[in-house]
């Protein structure tokens, strides 16, 4: 029997069935290979995606078929996966009881978590504009998963965030290791370090110029090393 099919078996009550197929994947130890995990899973992303579709107020339709191509829902169970979704969208409250299920349900495959945080994203962007409360959303379900290291790079992923303004400033994304971000670093410096200018005579406005340029160069890049725990060391002097 495939996952949708028992989903739909188990959809009479949505609440108590939910709750019932949970108990049995703690049973199972939440085995990778346990059907009962699988099935407890795929209501819980139901769910968890409708609360999120719902934080701003309005479910739209587009919120609705991101999340049918997302999960690649069969033709044929797609009332019942559209009933437990229309179901669990009547409200946003009790979202962190189905991200602390998924959770538990994979806490020894952070990459599982991960794809479903991205898949989360696509949803609350379907609608082309990524409300206050659907952000607050993505954040405690980020936390809840224990991934909060790795939410700044999904989130640029799907969009561009005032944060982010020390990796634009460096032409980095979140998502790299510092290592490639120093690389990108000690480039911008070579290019547009003041004394190249003064070797060839620029005017003083020109150096000027150049010297706040390199300001905002490091700034940037102290401000992602602090950010990540390491330490400024090799930061780039400025030419007086």
């Amino acid at each position: 029997m495939s996952i949708w099919n028992k989903l739909s078996a188990s959809i009479g009550d949505f609440s108590r069935s939910l709750a019932g197929w949970f108990a049995r994947a703690g049973e199972a130890g939440a085995g990778q290979h346990a059907p009962e995990r699988s099935v407890a899973f795929t209501m819980a992303v139901i769910a968890l995606a409708a609360k999120l579709a719902k934080a701003d107020g309005v479910v739209t339709d587009d919120e609705r078929e991101t999340f049918a191509r997302l999960f690649a829902v069969p033709a044929g169970q797609r009332r019942n996966v559209e009933r437990v979704f229309r179901i669990a969208s009547g409200s946003s409250a009790g979202f962190e009881a189905y991200a602390s299920q998924i959770a538990r349900l994979f806490h020894d495959s952070p990459r599982v978590l991960e794809d479903v945080l991205d898949s989360l994203f696509h949803i609350a962007g379907a609608d082309g504009v990524m409300h206050p409360d659907e952000m607050r959303f993505l954040e405690r379900v980020t936390e809840i998963f224990g991934i909060t290291h790795r939410f700044r790079c999904i989130r640029a992923r799907h969009m561009h965030h005032p944060d982010d303004a020390a990796y634009d400033a460096l032409g980095v994304s979140p998502c790299d290791k510092l290592e490639d971000i120093r690389r990108a670093y000690r480039r911008l410096v070579r290019e547009n370090h003041p004394d190249r200018l003064i070797a060839r005579g620029v005017p003083k406005e020109m150096v000027k110029l150049a010297n706040r340029r390199m300001a905002a160069i490091n700034a940037a890049f102290e401000a992602i090393v602090k950010e990540r725990g390491g330490t400024g060391a090799g930061v780039a002097e400025l030419a007086p």
